[in-house]
C-alpha cells in the first residue's frame, strides 16, 4: 500500500486546445480540484490568464506521476509541493521550468524553503545560497490555451511569460 500525503501542483505554459484536453484527462484521473476538498476539476474551472493550481489529499508518495511525466514530456512548467511522511521523506517542492529537468527543494509543511546543512556546505557562498532560494521561488507562468485571447479578452500582458515558452500541440 502506498504512503499518502497532501500535495498541490501549479501548472503553466502555452497549450493547444487538444493538449489542454489531454491535460484535463490527466487531472481528472488524479482526482484533483482547484481547492482543498473541492469538487472534481472540470475544464471551466480554469482561471484564464493565471497558472492552474490544483489540490488533493491522499496522494500516493506525494507525486502526480502521470501528470508530471506528461508535463516533462511536453516541456510544461510546474511547481509541486508535497507534505512529508514521518520516517520516510520530508516535505518538498519540485520545480520544472520547461527545460525537461526536475529540481527538488526541501521545504517545511507550510512550503517555506529550507536548506539542509549538507546542501548549504556545497553551495559555498552567500550569493549561491540566495540563488538557491531564488531558483526555488519559481513563478509558474499563466496557463494559456489556444483561443483564450480572442474568446476571453485576456490582456497580452498577463500571458507574456507563457507566450515565451514552447507551444504544446
Amino acid at each position: 500500500m502506498a504512503d499518502r500525503v497532501s500535495a498541490s501542483i501549479v501548472i503553466g505554459g502555452s497549450l493547444s486546445a487538444s493538449a489542454y484536453t489531454e491535460l484535463v484527462a490527466l487531472i481528472s484521473d488524479e482526482g484533483l480540484s482547484t481547492e482543498w476538498d473541492g469538487e472534481a476539476f472540470a475544464p471551466h474551472h480554469r482561471a484564464v490568464g493565471r497558472p492552474l493550481s490544483l489540490y488533493p489529499h491522499e496522494v500516493a508518495w506525494g507525486r502526480f506521476e502521470a501528470l508530471e511525466n506528461w508535463c516533462l514530456l511536453h516541456d510544461v512548467p510546474f511547481a509541486r509541493w508535497s507534505g512529508g511522511y514521518g520516517g520516510q521523506w520530508g516535505p518538498e517542492r519540485v520545480v520544472q521550468r520547461s527545460d525537461g529537468t526536475l529540481t527538488s527543494y526541501a521545504v517545511t509543511e507550510d512550503d517555506i524553503v529550507v536548506i539542509p546543512q549538507e546542501v548549504l556546505e556545497t553551495l559555498g557562498s552567500f550569493e549561491a545560497t540566495l540563488a538557491h532560494f531564488a531558483a526555488a521561488d519559481f513563478t509558474v507562468p499563466p496557463l494559456v490555451v489556444e483561443g483564450d485571447l480572442p474568446q476571453f479578452g485576456v490582456s497580452t500582458e498577463s500571458t507574456l511569460d507563457a507566450e515565451r515558452l514552447p507551444h504544446v500541440e
